[in-house]
């Protein structure tokens, strides 16, 4: 179905104060920028903010980017004959081959990611949302198998992947800090998941792989 002219013009409306805000964040920091200063420079009501981003973090974490169903999604997505840590590595690869904005590999990103490492309450958000990630995983691994949520194979296959998520955005910001381009950081993650792939072991690899 294509985008009618009311949705397009509420996700440019979106797009146009998320990329305000974040402009504004970076140049002065996310505690020195009132959510008031970011409905002034986008041309909008502080309440047309707050109805797309109901919490200022939202503006640089929005739900639908920064969900903490990602790891279950993805799993709960799978191909058939695909395993739940398969799916994830098919998937981290493919956002790194194609540089996408999920992976912080969009061109200009070393300055929000700083400024997004300098903020308390944003930092707390990013590590709460990996615990958020890997419960989510370990929920839907249990409801997949008929096991409790707090069975020990399940949440070690979840907190197995969950670290290896972790692991490949945590080398994607250390270099982007460090200020290596794009493509050099995906070459770079590409052959770490590679690495990361052989380490693993058959029991992670073949764990909970979907029936055709």
């Amino acid at each position: 179905m294509s985008e009618g002219l009311r949705e397009r013009k509420k996700r440019q409306t979106r797009q146009r104060i998320s990329e305000v805000a974040v402009g504004l964040f970076v140049a002065r920091g996310f505690d020195h920028v009132t959510i008031a200063e970011v409905a002034e420079a986008a041309e909008v009501s502080v309440n047309t903010v707050y109805n797309y981003f109901p919490a200022k973090e939202d503006l640089v974490l929005p739900p639908e980017e920064a969900s903490p169903d990602r790891l279950a999604g993805i799993v709960r997505g799978r191909a058939p004959g695909q395993s739940a840590a398969g799916a994830v590595l098919a998937r981290l690869r493919e956002e790194v081959r194609g540089r996408e904005r999920t992976v912080g590999l969009t061109p200009g990103f070393g300055p929000v990611l700083e400024m997004m490492r300098a903020a308390p309450t944003l930092a707390a958000r990013l590590e709460d949302l990996g615990r958020q990630m890997t419960e989510a995983l370990a929920g839907e691994l249990a409801a997949e198998s008929g096991a409790a949520p707090d069975d020990p194979l399940v949440c070690v296959m979840a907190w197995h992947i969950g670290c290896l998520h972790a692991l490949i955005y945590a080398e994607i910001g250390r270099r982007t800090t460090a200020g290596e381009r794009p493509e050099a950081i995906a070459g770079a993650v590409l052959e770490l998941l590679d690495v990361v792939e052989g380490v693993l072991g058959e029991r992670v690899l073949a764990y909970a792989v979907r029936e055709g």
